[in-house]
């Protein structure tokens, strides 16, 4: 396990368990859910908030036919450019089965720096 990163809000590191990019400051892996440090738990979740949540479900279609799925995830700044895109995931769905699709943002608060702002892929 790692000791607390000091970074820069927004710098990025790669989880040694599954190589995704995930913050500096995650104690847990998103991706994953390895644990990378200790951390209070109780703190770790008041800490954090979840300011946006989408939930929603796909039945496949009538009949005989399937449906093929990709699930795209896309991040737009704020002049409206796409600054990262993924597939996450995809997939068919048949006249019996159902899926159900699930996006978080979790956001924490961290101390910026004095007079700097990180641009970027974040």
């Amino acid at each position: 396990m790692n000791a607390v990163r000091t970074g820069s809000p927004g710098a990025t590191r790669v989880c040694p368990h599954c190589k995704a990019t995930i913050l500096e400051s995650a104690a847990v892996c998103p991706a994953c859910r390895h644990h990378l440090r200790f951390e209070d738990a109780a703190a770790r979740d008041a800490a954090t908030i979840t300011p946006l949540s989408v939930e929603g479900m796909l039945r496949g279609p009538d009949g005989e036919r399937a449906w093929e799925y990709t699930v795209v995830v896309a991040i737009r700044n704020e002049r409206g450019e796409e600054i990262a895109r993924h597939v996450v995931g995809v997939g068919a769905l048949y006249g019996d089965e159902q899926r159900t699709f699930s996006l978080s943002v979790e956001a924490k608060d961290v101390p910026a720096p004095r007079g700097s702002r990180m641009r970027g892929k974040r």
